[in-house]
């Protein structure tokens, strides 16, 4: 089995901070640490043979994905796992309260993608975008020179596509009421306590609760151009998803897809039945216990890309 090498890395977000200028130095120092990305970069012994990006989903650790980049290390490719800037490594959340999701997938997503080509400029690049990571993607953030993308479980996240009605109430009561009205009574979205995963920035909380109302999700935001971002994309894509994912069903995943129009799209959605479990749901197909069955898959399929071009 392949040895994998593991190192920390520190990734600079230029113009990242969101402290406005003339602050004081507690400002200055703020703005310094929301500049930069705390990552996870894990090399194979031997020459990679390509570089795959994850971008990760909301509220989601970088150390969630260790499992699966230690198995895409071991097929051969260098892969780089990061907390977005408020989450995990690269918070704490407290103090990054004006960072929105559209940060995110802008500034986070590129300056990921800026770094790789500095410091990796040989190897061809490959990404996979779990949930907000794949909307980053399908966005063109991060996207300038890959040869393939893989989404997992990134869909319309309309409220009102969510099924059963009883997570949608769940999500609803969240999204709509709790986490907008403590996030800025505490100064973060407390994630944890609200069953989201880890905390978040309020500005956040804020944007994802507005976005999650809109009948289209963020395609009825005019602010962030979509429709039209999404459909010049032309790197090809593989779509993945879980036929249990109440957060992303097939149904939901299809609708995102229509706004690609020019890249090539291939389509996968796994079962639990296929996988012999009892449930895939909105992680799981990144969770070795329930879905490693499926990554090579996953993975051939990047590697494919790769020696396609």
């Amino acid at each position: 089995m392949t040895r994998t090498m593991m190192s920390s890395v520190r990734i600079p977000v230029t113009g990242g901070g969101s402290s406005e200028a003339g602050g004081t130095s507690s400002d200055a120092r703020r703005c310094d640490r929301q500049s930069h990305i705390v990552g996870t970069l894990l090399m194979p012994q031997e020459t990679p043979v390509g570089f795959l990006t994850i971008h990760p989903a909301t509220a989601t650790p970088a150390r969630f994905y260790t499992n699966f980049a230690e198995y895409a290390v071991a097929r051969g490719l260098a892969v780089l796992a990061y907390d977005v800037r408020g989450v995990a490594a690269s918070g704490p959340a407290r103090e990054h309260p004006q960072l929105r999701m559209r940060d995110w997938m802008q500034q986070d997503a590129n300056a990921v993608a800026a770094w790789t080509r500095c410091e990796f400029p040989e190897l061809p690049k490959v990404a996979l975008g779990h949930s907000l990571g794949g909307h980053a993607l399908l966005l063109g953030n991060g996207a300038e020179d890959l040869h393939g993308i893989v989404t997992v479980g990134t869909a319309r996240a309309a409220l009102r596509d969510i099924a059963p009605l009883s997570e949608r109430l769940r999500v609803g009561l969240i999204l709509r009421a709790l986490g907008p009205l403590i996030s800025p009574l505490v100064g973060y979205a407390p994630g944890r306590r609200l069953g989201l995963g880890e905390d978040i920035p309020t500005a956040a909380m804020l944007e994802w609760g507005r976005w999650v109302r809109m009948s289209e999700y963020f395609f009825d935001d005019p602010s962030l151009g979509a429709t039209a971002r999404m459909a010049r994309l032309r790197t090809p894509v593989l779509a993945t998803g879980a036929s249990d994912d109440n957060w992303a069903s097939p149904a939901q995943i299809d609708a995102l897809l229509d706004h690609v129009r020019l890249a090539e799209v291939e389509r996968r959605t796994f079962t639990p039945r296929e996988l012999e479990v009892r449930r895939i749901g909105h992680h799981g197909l990144l969770r070795r216990s329930v879905a490693e069955s499926a990554w090579p898959e996953i993975v051939s399929w990047l590697l494919e890309r790769i020696l396609q071009n």
